[in-house]
């Protein structure tokens, strides 16, 4: 079990980058909620690449009352063209070339390398191109192309952070209201899922994908 919390009062710097407006909530909303409730210092860079004006202003209301009780926050929305990363990848590598001067972080969330959407794929893949020393975990978005794998890492989550999360998407994005899976069961139920996975006691989870991991053992 791997414990971000004990004892360190030093500066933890996260970085999390998402394709689309809602991609970083569904994938590790939980997560955030719960590193923000710590109380450890912590500075959060919050980076999306593809938005329209309504989803960008969705997106900066999301951010912010995920990112409530964090001082120390930046949250970029770009306007790149939705899922047509693949034919614009020069643009999309530029902004991560400038994002690379902006923050060296301890820990990255970003997009699962076998997801079936390619500007998930290709946002995945450009991560570990441009942050080639950082501790990197991916996260995972539930869709109907069914790519869903088997996460490796596991955050467990409490009931109230669990309904946090979810009301707040379900709040903050009322432009998805109509698609058929953007629903509060669904988001819960990969909740319920990676939780009986995890084995862990409060029965809810978020699910990671960690490639490879370096411990340093200080003496």
């Amino acid at each position: 079990m791997l414990n971000l919390t004990l004892g360190n009062s030093e500066l933890l710097r996260i970085l999390c980058v998402g394709a689309h407006c809602d991609d970083i909530e569904i994938g590790c909303g939980g997560t955030i909620l719960k590193l923000a409730a710590t109380g450890r210092r912590i500075q959060v860079h919050w980076v999306v690449f593809s938005s329209d004006e309504e989803r960008k202003q969705e997106a900066l209301r999301s951010a912010a009352a995920f990112l409530c009780g964090v001082p120390n926050q930046k949250v970029t929305i770009h306007g790149l063209r939705n899922s047509f990363f693949p034919y614009i990848g020069a643009d999309l590598k530029e902004r991560f070339e400038q994002l690379k001067t902006q923050i060296s972080p301890d820990l990255i969330l970003t997009h699962y390398r076998h997801d079936l959407h390619q500007d998930h794929r290709l946002v995945s893949e450009l991560t570990w191109n441009t942050f080639r020393n950082h501790f990197v975990l991916e996260y995972e978005i539930p869709k109907y192309d069914g790519d869903l794998g088997s996460p490796n890492v596991f955050v467990s989550l409490d009931e109230p952070t669990c309904r946090r999360k979810i009301d707040t998407i379900l709040e903050m994005y009322p432009s998805q209201s109509g698609k058929h899976w953007f629903s509060r069961d669904l988001f819960l139920s990969i909740l319920r899922i990676r939780g009986m996975e995890a084995n862990v006691s409060s029965g809810y989870a978020e699910g990671f994908y960690c490639r490879k991991a370096v411990m340093r053992m200080e003496l």
